[in-house]
């Protein structure tokens, strides 16, 4: 009888152990602000975003000089925010030559915004450390 009372009391504990962890880990979540947004976190998407955000509109040309990368590459990344709606192309015809032109929507303006409020209060949590 001793034997199964003291693991009746061990699995009690156990429990009583996990729900104050479950406790903890949810006021440890009302403190943490929501995760970065990993669509703009990535170095060539928020070279994008940054750049739309300051102008207008770019061509893809524009853009491939000023990121300094490859047409693959840019292509790669702006069909991810493109499909996210953060960016619209639009596409046509400068005499014979093809023109793409991306330019910031009003989600991805929100969307940048959010990503500088977040990075902006992480930067003032270290800094009060």
């Amino acid at each position: 009888m001793a034997k199964s009372s003291a693991l009746a009391h061990e699995r009690t504990q156990k429990g009583r152990a996990g729900q104050g962890l479950r406790s903890l880990r949810g006021l440890a979540r009302e403190n943490v602000p929501p995760a970065l947004d990993r669509l703009i976190h990535e170095r060539m998407r928020l070279g994008i975003v940054s750049a739309l955000a300051v102008n207008d509109s770019l061509t893809f040309n524009e853009l491939k000089a000023l990121l300094k990368t490859t047409d693959g590459n840019l292509s790669v990344h702006a069909r991810k925010l493109e499909e996210a709606a953060y960016i619209a192309c639009s596409k046509s015809f400068d005499g014979r030559l093809p023109k793409t032109e991306y330019r910031l929507t009003g989600a991805g303006r929100r969307a940048l915004e959010r990503y500088l409020d977040h990075m902006e209060a992480l930067i003032r949590a270290t800094r009060e450390r």
